[in-house]
């Protein structure tokens, strides 16, 4: 093991091993290949390049070097072409903060089964008046970033869950195929994580219809990971143990508190603006210390349904891990 991999168990350490192909021995020769090819691409401004920077993209690439460079290339790219967007990028930037004490995203206490961290998103709570679009986007690319700093969710990854109950047609009508195609530059494309797994639920049929719209976007290892439960929870239940998920999606945890993520990510500051968040799940209070925020999800045998839900949403043989 190398310093690189310091705090990592050896159960994530074989993980990595074995379905990224991190092998310690050569750790550094893949770091500094990676690093050679920067060369190549002279246009673009590569702000950070230290080893422990350039091994999230090379574990996000399952250490295909090419891959991880062009990712690389990608995340930085991204940037420049979106400055606004990235101008203050900080926990207390107005519009962010915004975002964030709305629940823009959420994020669980306990990682699910295979280690992997789960984020919610409560699309009826997107006041349209009060956030935009981008600087939604903006809050959950700073989430990540903070997130992806734990090399164990470099390793294990990430869940999404987005609850569309109660989303208006007018709030869709707002989703727009350009800001729809920023997202998915920024989180597809452009960003070192090993997403596991989409999941919609409670949407509605324009939700569906979105989703057509969007589906040439998508890589097809994308398409593979978006699953359209509706209101069928045995379905995602079957992805995700209940004992993971709070009761809003049918699980044995208590409901989510909008602002459990907010007060970490912005600490004193998070009460300046207390009186707009949303209430309707705020059922339990959690303590400031992010390291609550880590601990992990025992795995717990259940009785998997038998359940209907859209064609070819689950297909895969893995249910949890990750193919290239």
């Amino acid at each position: 093991m190398t310093h690189l991999q310091t705090g990592l168990s050896p159960e994530t350490i074989e993980k990595a091993r074995l379905e990224l192909n991190e092998n310690p021995d050569v750790l550094h020769q893949d770091i500094q290949q990676v690093r050679d090819m920067i060369i190549t691409r002279p246009d673009i401004g590569f702000l950070r390049t230290d080893d422990a920077f350039i091994l999230r993209f090379l574990r996000a690439r399952k250490f295909h070097q090419t891959d991880a460079f062009r990712l690389l290339a990608q995340y930085f790219q991204y940037r420049q072409l979106n400055l606004d967007m990235f101008k203050n990028f900080k926990a207390d930037d107005p519009g962010i903060k915004r975002a964030l004490i709305d629940g823009f995203p959420g994020v669980l206490e306990k990682r699910d089964h295979y280690g992997r961290k789960i984020l919610l998103l409560f699309a009826a709570n997107w006041d349209q008046s009060r956030n935009s679009f981008t600087d939604i986007l903006r809050a959950i690319l700073l989430s990540l970033e903070v997130l992806i700093e734990d090399q164990e969710l470099q390793i294990n990854g990430f869940i999404l869950i987005i609850d569309w109950s109660n989303f208006s047609f007018k709030q869709a009508s707002k989703l727009t195929p350009s800001i729809l195609k920023l997202a998915i530059e920024g989180l597809q494309d452009s960003f070192p994580a090993r997403f596991g797994g989409v999941h919609f639920v409670n949407q509605p049929w324009y939700i569906h219809a979105l989703y057509t719209l969007i589906k040439p976007f998508l890589k097809d290892k994308t398409r593979k990971r978006i699953f359209l439960h509706g209101n069928n929870l045995n379905s995602l239940h079957q992805l995700i143990h209940p004992e993971c998920l709070p009761s809003e999606f049918g699980g044995t945890l208590p409901p989510y508190d909008m602002g459990t993520w907010a007060r970490t990510l912005l600490g004193p500051d998070y009460s300046d603006e207390n009186e707009y968040t949303h209430t309707s799940y705020n059922a339990m209070h959690v303590k400031h210390s992010s390291s609550n925020l880590e601990r992990g999800c025992s795995p717990k045998h259940m009785t998997r349904s038998q359940s209907v839900v859209e064609p070819g949403t689950l297909k895969h043989e893995e249910l949890g891990h990750y193919s290239k």
